[in-house]
């Protein structure tokens, strides 16, 4: 039998998919950490990995954390790293590795891919993806989308297939508006009702996640506000017990709402507001490009009223997992589960404006170096992640931006001082931007917001040295006012999207 194996995309480490069962060695552990909860948390991505560090570290009750997830070579890697010394995520947080170290010198986190940790599950956490398929051009025009739950289904088949009759299953997955009651909740019965168990014991809450995978990572989960609600009201007492021994109800008290739908809604509908104020922004830079305005300027002066504090400023576009995604799921829902025969049609189109961002970004860099007779054949990207201070490239709005610049046959190397390897495109990314820097680009383009690149000295240092001859454009407004002005003093070829009076 051929020998597979699974790599970790931050540390190029392989680790072999294991072929046979791990249930020896959740009993070692389980034993070892005898009298102590145990919850299994199921999904070891983004979120999962932090949920279990959190879980592991509650000063207010005893955990036995086990981490679930798949033997396969997309996931594997994920398990092998915990219990090999490393957490399989990348953060500018120091309590992420404070709390791994933790939970390493206590012994209470293991992760595995049996689907036996489910039946020692006194509470189940589920943080599994659930995903939107778009259907869109390349000008990021949504052509068409849907959503399908079958894995999602066959997750929480696993649920059902071993689960323990009293188990707490606790969904902090987005998922759209009603599967908790109509697809999650007969799913589980239907399992208990094979297995010969009480139906009646069984208790399954939903309270999403507002997980930020940057500097504040532990705090958008330990010292955050929740929404929480249960399937009936046992579901969400216990949900409630749950959640007040990782969360600092203290200063961050729980709301609950009064039903799973009403959740699932608030969190498609928070995550849709932040995306239409953002993608509403996008317009208003053509505008102030086009009529040599400073925008920035602009939106600060209207964020002095207290109601519009929350503008958005310009940028590349929107990335991540969440506001690419979850305006979708709320439309899909609305269609196939209420009947609402045109969907969420702003919220839809909030999305699809977002997605046109980077081809929007890629004309700006093209009228650039065409009006101001450029002659650029090589470009370094300066990030490649979706967001500020984070490793994660899901979505991210760069990956258009890189494509689009590819195609029009343009050389281009990447730096990103937390990705090492851009999983979605098989590249390799320079992680010393003194390096980096060193190579003969005719351009650099600021393509993600790190806050390294505004407090590095080594890029100022650069931008007026060595690249005063060449075309520099910031596309996520991370280089402050002083520092444009020190080096448009130096450098006449110093850019901002949504810096129309830097173009005039």
């Amino acid at each position: 039998m051929k020998k597979m194996f699974s790599k970790s995309p931050y540390t190029g480490k392989q680790f072999l998919i294991p072929t046979k069962n791990d249930t020896k060695n959740i009993d070692l552990f389980l034993e070892r950490n005898s009298g102590h909860k145990v919850v299994v948390v199921q999904g070891l991505g983004f979120v999962g990995t932090v949920m279990s560090l959190v879980c592991a570290n509650s000063d207010k009750e005893k955990y036995a954390v086990l981490g679930l997830d798949l033997a396969s070579k997309e996931s594997y890697w994920k398990i092998a790293s915990i219990n090999n010394g490393e957490v399989p995520v990348v953060s500018s947080d120091p309590l992420i590795d404070e709390y791994y170290n933790n939970c390493m010198r206590m012994g209470n986190l293991y992760a595995t891919y049996d689907n036996y940790a489910i039946s020692k599950a006194d509470v189940i956490v589920v943080d599994i993806n659930l995903d939107v398929i778009k259907e869109k051009d390349i000008n990021g025009n949504l052509k068409n989308y849907d959503v399908s739950l079958d894995n999602f289904r066959l997750a929480m088949k696993s649920i059902a297939d071993y689960c323990k009759e009293d188990v707490l299953i606790l969904v902090e997955t987005t998922v759209p508006p009603g599967v908790c009651s109509r697809v999650i909740y007969p799913i589980i019965i239907d399992g208990l009702k094979r297995r010969g168990l009480q139906l009646n014991r069984i208790r399954l809450g939903h309270s999403y996640e507002r997980v930020m995978p940057g500097p504040n990572y532990i705090d958008s989960i330990k010292n955050f506000y929740r929404v929480y609600s249960g399937i009936n009201n046992e579901s969400a007492e216990a949900t409630k017990e749950f959640l007040q021994t990782i969360i600092s109800i203290d200063q961050y008290p729980l709301t609950r709402l009064k039903t799973t739908e009403a959740t699932e809604i608030a969190k498609v509908l928070e995550n849709s507001y932040r995306a239409m104020n953002i993608s509403f922004i996008i317009e208003w830079t053509e505008l102030a490009e086009k009529s040599g305005v400073d925008l920035f300027e602009v939106i600060e002066a209207i964020r002095m009223r207290p109601t519009h504090a929350n503008l958005m400023y310009p940028g590349i576009g929107v990335g991540g997992y969440c506001l690419t995604k979850d305006p979708l799921l709320a439309s899909w829902a609305s269609q196939k589960f209420f009947g609402i025969k045109d969907g969420l049609e702003f919220s839809t189109r909030a999305v699809e404006k977002n997605d046109q961002m980077p081809a929007y970004c890629v004309d700006f860099i093209r009228s650039l170096i065409e009006n101001k007779s450029f002659d650029i054949k090589s470009i370094g990207m300066l990030g490649v992640a979706y967001g500020p201070n984070i490793a994660d490239t899901r979505f991210s709005p760069v990956q258009d931006l890189y494509l689009a610049l590819n195609a029009l046959d343009f050389e281009l190397s990447c730096h990103d001082p937390y990705v090492s390897y851009w999983e979605e495109l098989s590249l390799d990314v320079d992680n010393s931007l003194e390096d980096f820097l060193q190579q003969d680009h005719d351009a650099l383009i600021i393509s993600t917001g790190h806050s390294f690149y505004n407090d590095s000295g080594i890029l100022y240092e650069k931008l007026q040295n060595s690249f005063t001859q060449k075309l520099i454009i910031d596309t996520v407004g991370i280089l402050d006012e002083e520092k444009i002005k020190q080096n448009r003093n130096i450098n006449h070829n110093f850019f901002v999207l949504g810096r129309g009076d830097l173009i005039i």
